[in-house]
């Protein structure tokens, strides 16, 4: 097998909804609804959400029925694009919006569709990831995290750990062991379940890192009960539909442009042009943006064609997340024409956030060995 980005260029519509899209972030930023930051698809904002389900830029790509539009996913991209680039607060609806709705369309009971996408589109239901655990963050295949079958579903224990904005959502679709681990088929037995957090027997606990954040948290289920309806596709069959979930969370652009609000801050601050330093780590960063951004571009138009882009959102991921880190320490060499005006002082304020939170880039959603592993699998190199 081979990798394949093949160009891909945007609708005509797709201008007219980056348009709206723009027109909407201005006018937020001028009610004061937010302030621009790096990775701002971690910062749970529900009234934010709220506003951009009003506004109409959730669940784009779904039907109808559930208060989708029924566009295409290089109509989605642009949407995602805007926001990111803005810095917005789109954390409560990214997860949703991003691979819990589109796996619970793909393979959830019609009950569990009908109870979640509506209010995702609204804005008003927000979900988690539970996959880590304690003792399985990249080895997924040995949680013991469990799931016992009763009357009318399931009751499920255990812990979930480094879970973004799992304190604050209000569903989980998670990965629950439904059999006795085998060693010789240690993918087999596990199951999808979508958990309403704020079922009793659920505990949660943020967790503060080092920047004075507590994006993530760790979730404990104690005997929490879960209807049949909740399960994500068949039981047993979790394995397949984590894999093809993590393809949606890494075809995005959401790595290489976590940074793009910083290089933003930093033109609009002035860098100083007496030295060759501000052109040319400007000119790569933006070499390479241009880059990665066709790539995705490719990766968004293969899924719109019905095409699995598992291998290509890998390789996406693992540039972006390498560019991520890499563009924060390479701007620390350039010099401000005016180091005391207010833009100065807020690019470096940004800057000094963004290289404290950097160290976590190559960890967050697959670390550079699992995806390259990943990559290498596709291309049946092992």
């Amino acid at each position: 097998m081979s990798l394949a980005f093949e160009s891909a260029d945007l609708p005509p519509s797709a201008h007219a909804l980056r348009t709206k899209v723009r027109a909407f972030l201005r006018a937020q930023r001028e009610a004061g609804a937010y302030e621009p930051r790096c990775s701002g698809w971690t910062v749970f904002d529900r009234a934010f959400t709220r506003a951009c389900g009003e506004a109409g830029l959730i669940g784009l790509t779904w039907p109808a029925r559930w208060g989708g539009q029924e566009r295409s996913t290089l109509e989605r991209y642009v949407v995602v694009e805007e926001l990111l680039a803005a810095g917005a607060p789109v954390g409560a609806h990214w997860i949703a919006d991003r691979q819990s709705g589109p796996q619970i369309l793909r393979h959830g009971s019609d009950a569990l569709q009908a109870e979640v996408l509506p209010g995702i589109v609204r804005g008003e239901v927000t979900f988690a990831i539970g996959m880590s655990e304690p003792d399985s963050g990249s080895d997924l295949a040995s949680v013991r995290s469990r799931g016992e079958r009763v009357e009318g579903g399931w009751r499920l224990t255990g812990r979930k750990v480094w879970t973004t904005g799992g304190h604050l959502a209000d569903y989980m679709i998670g990965l629950f062991r439904t059999e006795p681990a085998d060693v010789q088929r240690r993918h087999a037995g596990l199951t999808q379940f979508a958990v309403d957090l704020r079922t009793a027997g659920v505990t949660r606990r943020p967790i503060r890192n080092l920047c004075g954040r507590d994006d993530f948290s760790e979730i404990t289920f104690d005997d929490v009960f879960v209807p049949d309806s909740h399960v994500i596709g068949q039981v047993g069959d979790g394995w397949r539909l984590v894999t093809g979930e993590l393809a949606f969370e890494r075809s995005g652009p959401e790595r290489f442009l976590s940074v793009f609000p910083l290089l933003v801050a930093l033109l609009r601050a002035g860098p100083r042009d007496d030295t060759p330093v501000a052109r040319i780590e400007l000119g790569r960063a933006v070499a390479h943006l241009a880059a990665l951004r066709r790539m995705a571009l490719s990766v968004a138009a293969k899924l719109d064609a019905g095409g699995d882009p598992a291998t290509e959102a890998a390789l996406l991921k693992d540039l972006g997340n390498a560019l991520e880190r890499e563009i924060p320490e390479r701007l620390r060499a350039v010099r401000l024409r005016d180091p005391a005006s207010p833009q100065s002082a807020a690019y470096r304020a940004l800057l000094d956030d963004t290289v404290a939170d950097a160290t976590s880039y190559t960890l967050r959603g697959g670390t550079p060995e699992v995806l390259r592993g990943m990559i290498a699998r596709g291309l049946g190199l092992r």
